[in-house]
């Protein structure tokens, strides 16, 4: 039985491997926003990083996005690399500088504890935006253009899209090396009790930082084939959107199940899915219908759709560690 569980995932993961790879040429007229799905997904992972498996809710993580957008695009303008190479270049200086940002504040932020925390990374994003805004040297409030890019017409949604979707690639197994490992178990400490991870000696803040910067890192990625994918930086609206972008990434990864591998994949996806038809079908009211989700989701789902299903269907989840102790404690 266990055995053929196993294999039915196999399989649908392979299936799902493949419908990805020819989605392009299955449905080519959807390919950008299918990369912005890539990036969705990369973004309700790595806030489950910290707001699912450590506890810690984050409002501030579109501060790297931003980060990673704006330096990417200042790599390709002065530079002075070719256009790949500069692009690849500039996405990698800007997961940098997104790593040292996360570095240089977690230690300050990190310190913080339950609405402190997030009151206090929800004006990161906010107070970026603001000096982005004012800062010439970047476009001020008129923004910024990356470089055309250098392929054939109709090759640009292509390329992108096969990016991002490398970067969901390496994202996943990533995270799932990091959650079966010892870090992964000190931040479940952390979550669950922190001062009592504290007095069994484990260096709670540097492990704090350590995850912070492995979403900066993830983030700093992602905001530099954004940047190029949309073709135009604005300050508040894109690079450090944190009406959107900020609280979408959150609202995915409790929509899909916090604190799991695939339920922010899960969420993502139906969240995505669920915008895109709202601004089709619904466009004046797609504001007012994408308000009513969230409040379905924060009300109805406050498990997420993985969490109300285990509930729902237990035997199919199999035995959870928590129920055994539960029931050896009766």
């Amino acid at each position: 039985m266990i055995a053929s569980s196993a294999l039915r995932r196999r399989l649908l993961l392979a299936c799902g491997i493949v419908l990805a790879l020819l989605f392009p040429a299955l449905a080519p007229a959807y390919r950008s926003q299918m990369a912005i799905l890539w990036v969705m997904i990369v973004f309700a992972l790595t806030w489950d990083l910290l707001g699912g498996q450590m506890g810690y809710n984050s409002f501030g993580n579109v501060l790297f996005f931003g980060v990673g957008m704006y330096a990417c695009v200042l790599v390709q303008r002065d530079a002075g690399l070719g256009d790949y190479t500069g692009l690849f270049v500039g996405t990698a200086v800007g997961a940098l500088a997104a790593i040292a940002l996360a570095g240089l504040l977690g230690s300050g932020i990190l310190g913080l504890r339950g609405h402190s925390f997030a009151i206090g990374t929800l004006g990161l994003g906010i107070a970026a935006g603001e000096l982005a805004s004012g800062w010439d040297f970047v476009g001020a409030g008129g923004g910024m253009v990356p470089p055309l890019f250098p392929g054939e017409v109709g090759g640009r949604e292509t390329f992108f899209y096969y990016l991002c979707l490398g970067l969901v690639a390496v994202t996943l197994p990533v995270l799932r090396w990091l959650y079966a490992s010892r870090f992964g178990l000190v931040l479940n400490a952390i979550r669950d009790d922190e001062d009592k991870a504290e007095a069994m000696g484990l260096r709670t803040t540097r492990y704090k930082t350590t995850a912070w910067c492995v979403c900066a890192f993830f983030l700093g990625l992602s905001g530099g084939a954004v940047g190029n994918l949309l073709g135009f930086i604005d300050p508040r609206e894109v690079a450090f959107a944190g009406p959107t972008f900020g609280v979408w990434m959150v609202l995915m990864a409790i929509l899909g199940g916090k604190g799991t591998l695939w339920g922010p994949v899960l969420g993502a996806v139906v969240f995505h899915v669920t915008k895109e038809l709202f601004w089709t079908y619904l466009l004046g009211w797609q504001r007012v219908a994408l308000g009513l989700l969230i409040v379905v989701i924060v009300v109805f789902f406050p498990l997420g759709i993985l969490g109300w299903a285990r509930e729902r269907w237990p035997e199919r989840f199999g035995h959870r560690i928590e129920d055994g102790a539960a029931e050896r404690g009766r």
